[in-house]
């Protein structure tokens, strides 16, 4: 996986999943919560952008696990 993630690479990794199951971000491993994502993405500069739409709850413990920041 590379460090930086390529529109390619998210593509990839979401083809097999289904398309209604909701997203979010991971934040913080040292306070960790999840975040909901905008709706829309922002292309400048030669980059895509997703905002952070608020936070939801804390994350949930396996997550951090497979993340392994626990």
């Amino acid at each position: 996986m590379p460090r930086y993630l390529t529109v390619g690479h998210l593509l990839r990794q979401l083809q097999d999943l289904d398309p209604n199951l909701p997203i979010r971000l991971a934040i913080n491993p040292d306070f960790p919560f999840t975040h909901y994502l905008g709706a829309e993405v922002v292309v400048r500069d030669g980059k895509a952008f997703i905002a952070d739409d608020g936070q939801e709850d804390y994350l949930p413990r396996a997550v951090s696990d497979a993340l392994a920041w626990a």
